[in-house]
């Protein structure tokens, strides 16, 4: 494909890969999917609203470069904080406790991350979590009011929390392979997962 075509290409498939949370205002757009690269890497672009991010976490399967592309974006790595600029990017590698985060009380930021290798898992949590969000499925703050859902995305996203979390964590597990098992998690891939 030439690039005018590749262009136009992305111009019109990318809106279709944008999934909005509409609590936590945060949009992901698909840049390139586990199954496209052959596993090799997945790639999303995040916008990210106004003193947004998540808690300090880890995962044991792949790692994630984050890249800013516009704005100023926080990026925690143990108990080092860090900004990067236009450009500039930082990775977690698996297993290092990391979380990203808006420093902006009134601009939002956009940045890529790229894990590698890809994770169908991950990109499944972020299309239900966010679906769940517009269904009015979850809290205010995103968590979901089931604790099935909650139990699939920990699973899918390869998702660790240190602290009290790692103590509920093997239910979560466990509640996860009967989520599995009762058809639940299916019902919420049909729902929710588009591409």
């Amino acid at each position: 494909m030439n690039l005018l075509a590749n262009k136009k290409h992305m111009e019109t498939t990318l809106p279709s890969r944008t999934v909005v949370n509409p609590l936590i205002k945060d949009k992901a757009t698909f840049l390139a999917t586990a199954a496209e690269t052959g596993n090799k890497f997945t790639h999303i672009q995040v916008e990210l609203a106004p003193l947004g991010g998540n808690d300090l976490h880890y995962h044991l399967t792949f790692d994630e470069k984050f890249t800013a592309v516009s704005g100023k974006l926080g990026i925690q790595k143990g108990k080092n904080v860090s900004y990067l600029k236009e450009g500039e990017s930082a990775v977690a590698k698996a297993g290092e406790l990391h979380r990203f985060f808006n420093p902006s009380d009134s601009e939002s930021i956009v940045f890529n991350v790229l894990l590698e290798p890809g994770s169908a898992g991950f990109e499944r949590v972020v299309q239900v979590a966010y679906g769940l969000a517009a269904d009015g499925r979850t809290t205010a703050s995103g968590i979901p009011k089931n604790l099935y859902h909650m139990a699939l995305i920990v699973q899918w996203g390869d998702t660790n929390i240190p602290g009290l979390f790692t103590y509920i964590e093997p239910l979560l597990r466990w509640m996860a392979k009967r989520a599995e098992r009762n058809g639940i998690a299916q019902e919420l891939i049909n729902r929710y997962c588009k591409f």
